[in-house]
């Protein structure tokens, strides 16, 4: 940003201001969760996946009610925000919800930005397909079997499971592709603005031009 400041004759702070608010005028343009899937549905979509991806950030001071670290992740054993993508079958990232603190369980930040309008989706034939962390998230959402020897039937069911939403994980490739995405050191409350750019950013260059 110094460089880039330097560069366009203005100030370091001027420049950040820019930035921030170009960050919001791009990411105002990413759809929402109920026009992403009433698309796919037209589209006759199968099933979408959903995952969380942690977004790394520097250390911060923030703090829960309990005196832990409200933004560092236990399960990634790193400061950040944790994002929920969807996907399309193919593993393509449709949708990036707002940021939760790194300390937020997959399943807390998925009903809170997700899970409603996705089990509309499945009372309409367009099931979500996710990893074991979202065991428990309700009708519709379909997840793997628990069990360190499943039976056949269910261990079909996991190999089956696992084949169709491997896919998905090349989402979040996509969106850390972007080095902003990589380590943020602004607010973390900025990830939100900065996945959904991205997201916007990568939808546009997948449409035939």
């Amino acid at each position: 940003m110094r460089t880039l400041a330097r560069d366009a004759g203005i100030s370091i702070a001027t420049a950040y201001r820019y930035l921030h608010e170009a960050l919001q005028v791009i990411s105002s343009q990413a759809p929402d969760l109920i026009e992403v899937i009433t698309q796919l549905r037209h589209k006759g979509e199968p099933f979408v996946c959903l995952d969380g991806t942690l977004i790394r950030t520097d250390r911060v001071a923030a703090r829960t009610e309990r005196g832990n670290h409200s933004w560092y992740s236990g399960k990634h054993k790193a400061f950040g925000g944790n994002v929920q993508v969807i996907t399309d079958h193919t593993g393509f990232p449709v949708w990036v919800s707002p940021v939760e603190p790194g300390s937020t369980h997959d399943l807390t930040a998925a009903r809170a930005h997700a899970l409603p309008a996705l089990y509309k989706a499945a009372s309409q034939g367009m099931p979500t397909l996710a990893d074991k962390g979202y065991i428990g998230a309700g009708i519709g959402v379909l997840t793997p079997v628990k069990g360190a020897r499943p039976c056949p039937d269910d261990a079909t069911y996991n190999h089956l499971h696992a084949s169709l939403r491997s896919p998905a994980e090349r989402a979040n490739a996509m969106l850390k592709h972007f080095k902003a995405l990589q380590h943020v050191t602004l607010d973390p409350h900025t990830i939100t603005h900065i996945t959904a750019t991205a997201l916007v950013i990568i939808s546009l260059n997948k449409q035939p031009r």
